[in-house]
């Protein structure tokens, strides 16, 4: 399908993303790989990527779907996000010829996936709603031959295609970046409401396992209240058991003046959102066996002992607690 408007003068409208870019022919997209070729919004990068790599699912991040499984990555060029302090600039504002880099079919993909035993294919590193078609393709492809699939997106997505995307994907790490507008508008040139309500679609109304993430950089985001009210809007609008995980900034982009987050910040974080009640919380990219462990909703005792991404207890039987039996959230073999 194609997520396009028809309008005056040559001119279409690009609706995969809100923010409707209006393209003459010729003309590319804010995100750089979506163009209007004779009247046609056409994706220069599809079947280009920057390269594949395997990784343990935990780097997505995902704790809860197939707990230390192999996962097949790739990602193109380009964003439809402005983050200021993107940790992946140099693919992300990026405007190289998407076909200089390696081409690789959705069939090649899969094929290399299932030669490396890989459980699932991730669409990360840049946001796979600018190659949609691509990472459609792909998802559905693995489908056919039992491979899972993952998005690392920051949810900036239109209604219409956010529903055929998410009905191809089994597993995502939505990025919510911060929980005002203001930071959304200054720091990443977008919106925050409709993240929310893409991420209030994913988690209520599709089969797609769901976490989330939110990279902290001091002075901008990391306030108590700030992090107070986001975990309370999950709790309202998701639920307690839907994974939250803080991640640490670290110099990069525009913002590379900046200090790199203090690990306390990070666990302030932590505590206040399992003080607000939620049960599944995490840091990232600094953590420690306390931060980064999965504990028993109803005991409270460890049923996923972690050190980072490395796994060190499994205390899972059928995805419940060895303990007291109390089913864990999420998808575990």
């Amino acid at each position: 399908m194609k997520y396009q408007n028809t309008l005056k003068d040559d001119k279409v409208q690009c609706v995969i993303c809100p923010r409707n870019c209006i393209l003459k022919d010729g003309q590319e997209g804010f995100c750089h790989v979506r163009k209007n070729i004779d009247g046609e919004i056409v994706l220069t990068a599809y079947g280009y990527n920057t390269g594949l790599a395997i990784d343990p699912v935990e780097k997505k991040p995902l704790y809860q779907f197939y707990p230390q499984s192999s996962v097949l990555s790739f990602g193109t060029l380009g964003c439809n996000m402005g983050c200021q302090f993107c940790q992946n600039w140099y693919t992300t504002k990026s405007r190289d010829d998407s076909r200089l880099l390696k081409k690789t079919s959705p069939e090649e993909i899969v094929k290399i996936a299932k030669n490396y035993n890989c459980a699932s294919v991730a669409f990360t590193y840049n946001d796979p709603v600018i190659f949609f078609e691509y990472a459609i393709d792909t998802a559905k492809l693995c489908r056919d031959y039992g491979i899972k699939t993952i998005a690392v997106t920051s949810g900036y997505i239109n209604p219409e295609p956010s529903r055929n995307f998410f009905k191809y994907m089994d597993g995502a790490n939505i990025d919510l970046k911060g929980f005002s507008e203001k930071f959304y508008k200054k720091n990443c040139l977008a919106h925050l409401k409709p993240v929310l309500e893409t991420i209030k679609y994913a988690v209520n109304e599709t089969n797609c396992w769901v976490e989330l993430t939110t990279m902290l950089i001091d002075g901008e985001n990391d306030t108590e209240d700030v992090i107070k009210r986001e975990c309370e809007w999950i709790l309202k609008n998701l639920g307690d058991y839907v994974p939250l995980h803080f991640s640490a900034f670290f110099p990069r982009y525009n913002f590379s003046d900046r200090e790199a987050t203090k690990f306390s910040t990070l666990l302030n974080a932590y505590r206040i959102a399992k003080n607000c009640g939620l049960k599944y919380v995490y840091t990232g990219n600094l953590t420690n066996i306390e931060t980064s462990t999965t504990y028993c909703k109803n005991c409270g005792r460890p049923v996923i002992l972690r050190n980072g991404y490395e796994l060190l207890q499994y205390n899972l039987n059928n995805g419940r607690c060895i303990y007291c039996n109390t089913i864990c959230d999420g998808w575990f073999t």
